[in-house]
């Protein structure tokens, strides 16, 4: 498509920007401050989907710095990541509302105004035009999340902040490295489809070196063992942030900025001449199987999700490691298909957490039975990350297959199928005991003590279990409705995928970049 100079591919990043201060105005007055974040978040996903079916591609300089352009550009990629997070921003916001006043959470303007920041910085890794510019949105992004990881306020969320910002601004100096040694190498940092020629001739052996400092740097927010210790520690954020900013923004942001890395940068034939892509390949798979084995041992919901999530964002980077059309492409369509279903879980837990005061899967006996809608979504939800038919993760998992099986190493099949397998056996028992156990059956050494105010998620100082007032029979309609929302657009894309833009933008992506 022909680039045009435009402003649309700025308008994302500055409209949740601009509802900063305006979130931070209307601090007394929480009716009004909660219909500015909706505002914008309905504003931010009508921009980019007025992009998203142009039939040009928008450019937006911003200048540069020490002679490096500053260029937000709403390409295929870009689009695909920015509807997908804009999307599921809005309907957290809606979730938020409910979560936040049903807990009666603290510090709740600067909750919505972290997390507007958090919607813009994501928008500017969407559409940066050149690793420079995915640079300094990454590291915006680390910076608009910590205040979410360390909400609640206690002991353990200001160390878990310190581990995410050890973790991440750690990453972020290895990036910085990967950018500047290709900078040197190649002259440039624009993305380029299927690789910016030469990188592979000009010298191997620091090329080679600045894929590792990027894939490195970037594999600290997709979490590829032994660089996931973050992920799990920042589970104290409340819910809506696990689900939004860990399965989709931050999580994403490194598993995207890895897919510009191999498609973009270096592209799919370089990376495997300089014999990085069977090292990356391998990570993914090693973080898959361990992630899975270590998931099934979490008797905390989040954090068993959090386990779920980096297994599966391996499911993407071995995908992209592969870099065959098939392989990539499912990759692609993983990205979003991971984002619906593990969001709809942590939303549900979520809910099962403001009805029940429950978060320890040794504590879910009967909950199905007591949130049936609820529940309903997370197994279905589940089923799709285990990869069964009828919903989003099967489509998208055929097609990583039948990527592995074609590709240079088809022996990594038996990764994929090995890891769904650990998922199978991690969510069955959740859902089994949720719709058919008995709670006269638990003992009171599986009884957990209900968590003091913020000392996990939030709570009450009573220490009991307790019904919400004003919650329906299954829950609040701010809660209940994202959540199913969320499932059944999981369900429609694994009926008929071809009915949300998704799928025409992986395709197009894969045609440009294997041209």
């Amino acid at each position: 498509m022909t680039d045009v100079s435009s402003l649309l591919p700025l308008a994302p990043v500055a409209i949740p920007a601009v509802a900063i201060p305006v979130i931070y105005a209307l601090a007394a007055r929480p009716n009004l401050r909660e219909g500015v974040t909706l505002l914008a978040a309905v504003a931010t996903l009508g921009v980019v989907s007025v992009m998203a079916n142009a039939d040009v591609t928008h450019v937006t300089p911003l200048g540069s710095v020490a002679g490096v352009d500053i260029t937000l550009r709403a390409d295929a990629a870009g689009l695909l990541f920015a509807l997908l997070a804009a999307t599921l921003w809005l309907l957290t916001s809606i979730y938020s509302v409910g979560y936040t006043r049903g807990l009666g959470e603290h510090n709740q303007t600067r909750y919505f105004a972290a997390f507007a920041g958090s919607i813009a910085a994501t928008m500017g890794v969407a559409f940066a035009a050149n690793l420079f510019t995915l640079f300094v949105f990454y590291e915006l992004l680390t910076l608009a999340t910590y205040p979410l990881v360390v909400h609640a306020g206690t002991t353990e969320a200001r160390a878990a902040g310190r581990t995410y910002l050890a973790y991440t601004l750690g990453g972020g100096v290895l990036v910085l490295g990967g950018v500047v040694l290709v900078a040197v190498l190649t002259g440039t940092v624009a993305f380029t489809p299927g690789g910016i020629a030469g990188i592979a001739t000009v010298d191997p052996t620091l090329a080679q070196v600045a894929f590792g400092l990027l894939a490195v740097g970037f594999g600290v927010k997709t979490a590829l063992v032994p660089l996931h210790g973050w992920l799990p520690t920042a589970m104290v954020a409340p819910t809506p942030v696990s689900g939004l900013l860990h399965a989709v923004a931050v999580v994403k942001s490194g598993v995207f900025a890895l897919s510009r890395t191999v498609l973009y940068v270096f592209g799919p034939e370089a990376t495997w001449e300089l014999g990085v892509g069977l090292p990356l390949a391998l990570a993914a798979a090693a973080t898959m199987v361990i992630a899975g084995v270590i998931g099934i041992r979490q008797d905390n919901l989040k954090r068993g999700l959090a386990y779920s999530t980096i297994s599966q964002l391996s499911y993407i980077a071995l995908g992209l490691a592969i870099a065959t059309p098939v392989a990539v492409f499912g990759a692609l369509l993983h990205v979003v298909a991971h984002a619906f279903m593990k969001i709809t879980l942590f939303l549900a837990a979520g809910v099962i957490y403001v009805e029940t005061g429950e978060k320890y899967v040794s504590d879910m006996a009967g909950v199905g039975r007591r949130l049936p809608l609820t529940m309903t979504a997370f197994a279905v939800a589940a089923a799709g990350l285990v990869g069964f038919p009828l919903v989003a993760g099967f489509v998208s998992k055929f097609h990583l297959v039948l990527g592995a099986a074609g590709g240079p190493e088809p022996w990594l099949v038996a990764a994929y199928l090995l890891a769904g397998l650990l998922k199978l056996l991690y969510f069955w028992p959740i859902v089994y005991v949720a719709f058919f156990g008995e709670r006269g059956s638990e003992t009171p050494e599986s009884r957990h003590a209900f968590a003091p105010p913020h000392a996990t998620d939030g709570g009450y100082a009573d220490g009991l279990r307790w019904e919400r007032p004003g919650f329906g029979s299954e829950a609040s309609p701010f809660v209940l409705v994202p959540v199913l929302c969320t499932v059944a657009a999981a369900v429609l894309l694994g009926v008929v995928p071809t009915s949300l833009p998704f799928w025409a933008l992986a395709e197009a992506v894969v045609a440009e970049v294997f041209a």
